[in-house]
């Protein structure tokens, strides 16, 4: 997972530059905010407005409503655990709370070290290999507690 820069008006007045030419360019902007300073934050809400000629509610709509769009950065790794009913069937919500008390850590929390922040996703597309997961960015499928447990330890050693 990339490490994200610092918030920066200037670089995000440029982000959004290079995307409004774009049809349809929220997503684009967005996209761009999130992968330069890790998440989409309040400040940026204004600049986009401004730009696309909308309301901050609208803009604000947009980053809420998809959950891909962090507010705040995220931990340098990341689990994403499919809650999806192909998962579900296959026994994720009990490997999600397992894997939740064992890290001591909530839905979108991070690790006490800073390290690992656990999100949520619905539906990752790996229905064939459930319970399925994302560990930074990287697909992981048929999961029990001991191969999410080795695949966390590799990913960040404590």
């Amino acid at each position: 997972m990339p490490k994200a820069s610092a918030w920066n008006a200037l670089r995000a007045r440029e982000i959004i530059a290079e995307h409004g030419g774009l049809e349809g360019p929220m997503l684009p902007i967005l996209h761009g905010l999130q992968e330069e300073f890790g998440c989409v934050s309040a400040a940026a809400v204004p600049l986009i407005a401004e730009a696309l000629n909308l309301t901050r509610a609208e803009v604000h709509g947009v980053v809420t409503f998809y959950h891909d769009f962090r507010r705040e950065p995220c931990a340098p790794h990341l689990l994403q655990l499919c809650r999806a009913e192909a998962c579900q069937s296959m026994g994720s919500e009990d490997l999600a709370a397992a894997v939740l008390a064992k890290l001591g850590v909530g839905w979108h929390g991070t690790t006490r070290d800073g390290e690992l922040t656990i999100e949520p996703v619905y539906c990752l597309g790996l229905c064939a290999t459930a319970p399925s997961a994302l560990l930074d960015g990287e697909p992981l499928g048929r999961l029990n507690l001991d191969k999410i447990t080795a695949a966390l330890a590799e990913a960040c050693p404590r």
